[in-house]
């Protein structure tokens, strides 16, 4: 979306005609047809260190919805490679997929398997909340 500011009615036109080519060089997108390419956004594109990974999962566990900690294990483990952290949970790839989705709802057993296979662990202190 481009915002216009300034101008007056009689220079709308050419206004509109600046903003489209403005669109079509900057972000390739044609005003005319009113498109705009987009593509999903993925978590796990990012995590490219174990430190960004377990920055990820201490944010999503202090948020402390348990739904996103569980999407967040999913992103992770997705971002190391799900086959060679299913071989190393000793769990099926497939049902991991499914566990760790945003309608998942693995065993707490599965979650501490998926986190040692990720190098990670959990550690507890006092919240001074």
């Amino acid at each position: 979306m481009i915002l216009l500011a300034g101008g007056d009615k009689g220079t709308q036109d050419q206004d509109i005609q600046t903003a489209q080519k403005l669109a079509r060089n900057v972000w390739g997108v044609s005003m005319e047809e009113n498109t705009v390419e987009t593509r999903t956004w993925d978590a796990s594109e990012q995590l490219k260190s174990e430190e960004d990974m377990a920055a990820y999962l201490d944010a999503a566990l202090k948020d402390g919805d348990a739904t996103l900690v569980v999407v967040v294990l999913g992103d992770i483990a997705r971002a190391k490679g799900m086959s060679q952290i299913a071989r190393e949970a000793g769990l099926g790839r497939e049902s991991l997929y499914k566990a760790f989705s945003t309608t998942g709802n693995p065993e707490f057993a599965t979650i501490l398997k998926v986190v040692r296979a990720l190098g990670l662990q959990f550690r507890v202190q006092v919240s001074r909340a």
